[in-house]
């Protein structure tokens, strides 16, 4: 299928060749003629999935850029967020005649000077966060009445984040005959009130991603017993020039303590999580984009609200307690078809959080750090692997000698049965002694012919 199919505006195709889009994704090819139906979707779909454009180019299709008013709005849990969207928005605007009018209101700016813009020129299509949109609405300066279409994006973090009271109210300004499209990696129980309330038989659909993490991306696993964890992540940095990396951990804490343990050893290490400043993290964001750091540490808020072009490694200093999170972070690596390599340091204690990886389909390769380079080491596994193939390997006729034995029987009988194990056991070891005397004959001889 080609994007031909949905027969968009001119303008879209313009915008699409632009970006050099030629095929649809999977969530586009699915979801995008049931938005130009007017339906109301819940879409789940994983991150790197083109779910921005799903939603994107069949409503930017349908605006009225003559129209002087809100037509649109679309909420995201974080600054970045909204902001990655709001990049994607205008990109698409500048090629409508006459240009979509797109605003970004998000927390962190000037609201004064929002509000009087507002008062002059509504804009078209809305994009933000929840506290920001709502704060402009309750003001009286933003009149969103006139929408025929709300995304809420990312609605599962918009939860976490305790923002759906603020989408809940912004929805309560919106009329009542809306499309509602509502995206999100996860469904947890605790969002399936809010869909009920504004959403009647919404299409459901969920995208199921080909493979959970990219075949373009090795999955290394480095055990860090007794070892210092911040000197293996230098190590692991400073091992292999990485082109650009990320270091992931599961605090703003332990961000800022393995930041300054890099900064201590001489590198230039941006470091992005949600206790700085929004001005700030916007400015080591650019220079980020700019190339201007080569390491980046960051918390979970990045993994989820920050596209990062040309990673080539991530580091999860910790695991972190939601999975989900997992394939985000490695998510940041091995895109566009490109080779990316993601780092997961383990403690034994965390065994089985391994375990749980590995059974949502990462195949992980054991590594270790020798003489200053990374080399392949043994499977955490090995010794459970090897009783499982002995086990396996288990003559039949004692296996079933052992079920006898266990059963309730006469001890005359049971003293039989143990004779009997001991005997079979007895003539396998016979035999594999004269095999082992058999070889050692073949293997001298052969050496004096030579």
């Amino acid at each position: 299928m080609s994007f031909e199919t949905f027969a968009f505006q001119p303008f879209i195709y313009e915008a699409l060749a632009e970006k050099k889009f030629t095929q649809p994704t999977p969530v586009q090819e699915k979801l995008i003629p049931v938005i130009q139906k007017g339906k109301s979707v819940v879409g789940q779909s994983q991150t790197g999935s083109g779910k921005t454009h799903t939603f994107l180019l069949p409503l930017f299709d349908k605006i009225d850029s003559t129209k002087e008013e809100v037509q649109l709005v679309i909420t995201a849990p974080s600054r970045e967020l909204a902001t990655q969207i709001y990049t994607a928005a205008k990109q698409l605007a500048t090629h409508a005649t006459p240009e979509i009018r797109v605003t970004n209101f998000v927390g962190g700016t000037d609201k004064k000077r929002q509000i009087d813009r507002l008062a002059s020129q509504q804009p078209q299509v809305v994009i933000g966060t929840p506290g920001r949109i709502l704060d402009l609405i309750n003001e009286r300066a933003l009149k969103v009445h006139t929408a025929s279409a709300f995304v809420v994006d990312e609605a599962d973090m918009t939860l976490d984040m305790g923002f759906l009271e603020e989408v809940d109210k912004i929805a309560s300004h919106l009329p009542e005959k809306l499309q509602m499209l509502v995206f999100s990696a996860t469904i947890p129980e605790k969002l399936r009130p809010f869909l009920k309330k504004y959403m009647q038989n919404p299409v459901i659909e969920e995208i199921k991603a080909h493979a959970v993490i990219s075949d373009t991306i090795e999955n290394w696993l480095i055990s860090t017993k007794g070892k210092n964890q911040d000197r293996l992540i230098y190590q692991l940095l400073t091992t292999g020039q990485p082109y650009l990396a990320i270091v992931f951990a599961n605090t703003k804490q332990r961000a800022d303590e393995i930041t300054t343990y890099l900064r201590e050893k001489g590198l230039k290490v941006a470091k992005i999580h949600g206790g700085i400043p929004p001005r700030e993290r916007k400015r080591v964001m650019r220079q980020v984009q700019n190339l201007e750091y080569q390491f980046v540490v960051a918390t979970d808020l990045a993994a989820r609200g920050i596209d990062i072009e040309g990673v080539s490694h991530v580091i999860n200093a910790d695991i972190p307690e939601d999975l989900d999170f997992f394939i985000h972070r490695v998510g940041r690596t091995g895109r566009n078809q490109l080779h990316g390599t993601a780092i997961t340091l383990y403690e034994p204690s965390q065994d089985e959080l391994i375990t749980a990886i590995e059974d949502l389909g990462v195949d992980f390769q054991p590594k270790e750090i020798k003489n200053d380079e990374v080399v392949d080491t043994y499977d955490r596994n090995r010794r459970k692997k090897r009783e499982q193939k002995k086990a396996d390997e288990l003559d039949p006729t004692l296996i079933g000698l052992v079920k006898k034995k266990k059963k309730k029987i006469k001890p005359g009988y049971k003293k039989k049965i143990q004779w009997e194990i001991d005997k079979t056991k007895q003539q396998k070891r016979k035999i594999e002694r004269r095999q082992e005397t058999r070889q050692a004959r073949k293997h001298k001889k052969k050496s004096s012919q030579g």
